[in-house]
């Protein structure tokens, strides 16, 4: 049993559009596939003893116990394996349920595809699986406890917090997309111009200034005093002259803390002597210079959480402590309160397991206490200081009972300090009378406020905090989102989607694309090469200035790791034609059909798919597609949109020399095509295709037919508009055309079109793509022979796992098919084979470049043509 390769989906994919995080392994079971799990002895009781939670899944029996019948039955080891990892994850405290199993053409190979719910640990999940079945199999002990906590600290160190998990779950919920910024807590919500960001709890409209104030505790102090508001007795001190100062004019007791500190670390609370302070102001020191020194305010402990100036909750919060049960030492009960399944690791679970640290041993050792002690019955001992749930306190929801006096507090304070979003901390016998009335001080103001004590208190009612945070970021009539335009099919996608742009721009949006040349924000190339995937979908949604999205979406990018958005407002499928069959276990046209439905199945509900009605693989797309759907044709008379328009449907078609809008029974006429450049005067059937694609999506979207049409008339082929798309270049005694064709369509595309040119002697410079089969580098010759009168094979890249000899003969044998005697010439480097055939060129000839055959071709042809035109001059 091998694995061959895990990738992880992270968007919209060909396993699912509404599980986006899944995990993809492709595995070999070699010599098991002639094993299913009933023949191989004692695997059913061993895997049941070391994972009896198992009995939990409920399989295709559809009941608990259902994978051990399975198993009991046969059932091959990929599919064990996928519920292996699934339940390895659950038990690490990240739940996740959803799995498939599916044989690949290769016998005994298999996709094992499982959810997941952080990506490093569902990769780890994946390999523990494997390991863990071939445990089983050969009957050998299995430490699945190490794994699991080996997943828990991955979990800890990848997952978001509490806070910041609650606002991306509550923005999910209402449909926001979200997109993580770092491996800690930024996050983007929104794309585009309608982004947000936000970093745990601190906002994008959180204050700097207000920030820094709540930092400097003794800043804060004395703000909240001059606008009267009740603060605890204290000073600021860094040396010790100024402890003795202390000292005399608060008195004892004391409590110390660190100026800058959070989360209650290097405090020390029921300071009662002068040896205790010096102690307690070394150990404060350790974390900020300047120390804190305040009376001790008995009473409890309260947190206060403030947003866009409203209370929204409030809780008390318990130190960490255990209750004595006069027969266990003060370490059995911290132990036995650890197994309460509420404590977990880290941020797990609604509490943190308690640890004894030096602040645990110094309250034990001011009540003559050790570990070993044992406590009278009933009596609570208390293990930290301060009640931070990140050191084992917990917290009991008391927002209903806040007097509307300290509401007003509060909601002043915040306004005072100036934070959005506004924690603070209160010491006072009870929230239910006046801080004036009972004597409660506020203690501290804290920016990004942790928000787990609330959501999940160990008593009372748990808060949504997070509502009124996305309502803050969110108002109503505030949109989170950009339009996104998707572009998909096998030819034409990024010619379909510059014209898209075009028109989208020349409607006054600024427009982002990502393009197979490159990525663009307006007219600036902002990356170069081939961005087609997820990451330059994203790069195009991070950008603050964007107001429109036009995305190619490749096929690539789809099955390595899903789409890069989560949904689109339209999606365009140009066309389904044989390339890159046999990768990726794409096989078929079928299978590819699959891939580009991805894009369509994204699409929202009440958002448009544009599909090619002249393409059966899309017209079945259109049948199976959720959301709207209009269709574009060559043929007005093409059934499938006689009856679509005669059902009330829309429609862009071809007719009497027109790009037409169909609707129901009406015409709405958009140009000749002859006035159409990119159609070459409606030569090039293909081009006029992905002219009313572009305008059919843009007329959906709202755009008028004024405003379309002269988008139409104003994109140019040529290397600035359309780079690599049929861009031709005049020379004094022949003409130059390079186009990036790479598969049998295409290049029948530029056959076409040959055809119509009144040219006696063609000149083709080709070259074939190394993943490709072995017959479709041959009908790239075949095709080649039907179009040129010589051929230069220029084989100078692209080998992708074969050799240059390789390709250069299947090539040459496709050509011999057709025409044994057509001249052909091989020069495998580009620039050679440029010159060879510039310098060879009859007068009147027509030289065609096709795909990558010659490296930076356009910057090539250009170059030559400057040079011809400073020797005219």
């Amino acid at each position: 049993m091998k694995i061959l390769g895990i990738q992880a989906l992270k968007g919209p994919n060909i396993w699912s559009i509404r599980r986006r995080k899944l995990i993809q392994m492709r595995l070999d079971l070699e010599e098991l596939e002639q094993f299913p799990t009933n023949k191989i002895p004692g695997f059913r009781e061993r895997i049941e003893a070391l994972i009896p939670s198992l009995i939990t899944h409920r399989c295709s029996p559809g009941k608990p116990g259902g994978l051990f019948e399975r198993i009991d039955k046969g059932t091959w080891m990929g599919h064990v394996i996928e519920h292996i990892a699934l339940e390895i994850q659950s038990i690490a405290g990240m739940e996740t349920g959803f799995g498939r199993t599916r044989e690949t053409r290769k016998s005994g190979t298999y996709h094992v595809v499982f959810s997941y719910i952080e990506e490093s640990v569902g990769v780890y999940a994946a390999e523990a699986a494997v390991n863990i079945a071939r445990a089983l199999i050969d009957g050998q002990d299995y430490d699945l406890e190490k794994d699991i906590l080996t997943m828990k600290k991955m979990r800890e160190r990848e997952r978001f917090g509490p806070s910041t998990a609650s606002i991306v779950d509550e923005a999910v919920a209402r449909r926001i997309p979200f997109i993580r910024l770092n491996s800690s807590s930024l996050v983007q919500l929104g794309y585009g111009k309608n982004q947000v960001r936000f970093r745990a709890t601190m906002t994008d409209k959180t204050s700097s200034i207000a920030v820094d104030i709540a930092g400097n505790k003794d800043e804060t102090k004395r703000i909240l005093k001059e606008q009267a508001i009740p603060v605890a007795k204290g000073l600021t001190i860094s040396n010790a002259e100024g402890l003795q100062e202390a000292i005399k004019k608060i008195g004892f007791p004391l409590v110390f803390k660190p100026l800058n500190g959070n989360h209650g670390k290097g405090a020390t609370i029921n300071v009662k002597t002068e040896a205790e302070a010096v102690e307690a102001f070394a150990y404060a020191q350790k974390y900020s210079h300047r120390v804190i020194v305040e009376s001790f305010i008995t009473g409890h402990d309260f947190r206060v959480l403030v947003i866009d100036n409203t209370m929204v909750a409030a809780a008390q919060r318990v130190p960490a402590n255990v209750v004595a049960d006069g027969a266990r030492t003060i370490q059995e009960l911290i132990d036995a309160e650890n197994k309460d399944p509420r404590r977990g690791y880290g941020h797990e679970n609604v509490l943190t397991e308690i640890t004894v640290d030096r602040d645990s041993m110094d309250l034990l050792a001011k009540r003559g206490y050790k570990l070993d002690t044992v406590p009278e019955k009933g009596e609570i001992v208390y293990l930290k200081s301060t009640a931070n749930l990140s050191t084992g306190g917990t917290s009991i929801d008391v927002t209903d009972m806040v007097h509307p006096q300290n509401v007003f507090i509060c909601e002043r304070i915040a306004r005072v300090v100036g934070l959005d979003i506004c924690g603070i901390d209160i010491m006072a016998e009870n929230l239910t009378e006046p801080l004036t009335d009972n004597g409660g001080v506020v203690l501290e103001v804290n920016a990004a406020p942790g928000f787990r004590m609330h959501l999940a208190p160990s008593e009372g009612l748990p808060r949504n905090v997070a509502a009124p945070v996305i309502d803050m970021l969110y108002p109503p009539g505030k949109s989170a989102g950009i339009p996104i335009i998707a572009v998909t099919g096998t030819n034409g996608k990024t010619t379909t989607t510059r014209l898209i742009a075009h028109i989208v721009k020349n409607n006054g949006y600024r427009v982002g694309y990502t393009t197979s040349d490159g990525v663009y924000i307006q007219n600036s190339m902002m990356l170069k090469g081939d961005t087609t995937g997820p990451v330059s979908a994203e790069f195009v949604l991070k950008d603050p200035t964007v107001e429109f999205a036009v995305l190619e979406t490749a096929r690539g990018g789809i099955l390595r790791s899903g789409l890069g958005f989560s949904n689109c407002d339209i999606a365009v499928i140009t066309n389904i034609q044989e390339d890159h069959l046999g990768i990726s276990e794409i096989h078929t046209l079928e299978d590819l059909a699959r891939v580009k439905g991805v894009v369509v199945g994204a699409v929202k509900r009440d958002g448009w798919a544009i599909l090619n009605a002249d393409d059966k693989h899309c017209v079945k797309i259109g049948r199976e597609a959720r959301c709207n759907v209009a269709f574009f044709t060559l043929d007005e008379k093409n059934p499938v949109v006689v009856e679509h328009c005669r059902k009330g449907g829309i429609a862009a078609v071809y007719e009497n020399g027109f790009i037409t809008i169909k609707k129901g029974d009406w015409k709405i006429r958009i140009e000749k095509v002859t006035h159409v450049p990119i159609t070459f005067n409606g030569t090039v059937s293909f081009m006029t295709q992905n002219a009313l694609a572009a305008s059919l999506a843009t007329f959906v979207w709202g755009f008028k037919i004024e405003d379309i049409r002269l988008s139409l008339e104003t994109f140019v082929p040529s290397a600035a508009h359309t780079p690599g798309r049929m861009n031709i270049f005049n020379f004094k005694d022949f003409r130059l055309m390079v186009d990036f064709a790479h598969n049998p369509a295409g290049l029948n595309g530029i056959k076409d079109f040959l055809a119509t040119l009144d040219v006696e002697h063609h000149t083709g410079i080709i070259s074939g793509t190394g993943d490709r089969r072995d017959d479709d580098l041959r009908e790239v010759g075949r095709i080649s022979a039907r179009m040129f009168n010589d051929i230069i094979i220029c084989q100078e890249k692209y080998l992708r796992g074969r050799t240059r000899e390789n390709m250069v003969d299947l090539l040459l044998e496709g050509i011999r098919e057709v025409n044994p005697e057509l001249p052909v010439e091989v020069i495998n480097e580009g620039d050679k084979a440029l010159a060879f055939s510039i310098d060879n060129a009859r007068q009147g000839s027509f030289i065609t470049i096709i795909g990558d055959s010659v490296s930076h071709a356009l910057e090539a042809v250009q170059a030559y043509q400057d040079r011809e035109a400073g020797i005219r001059e």
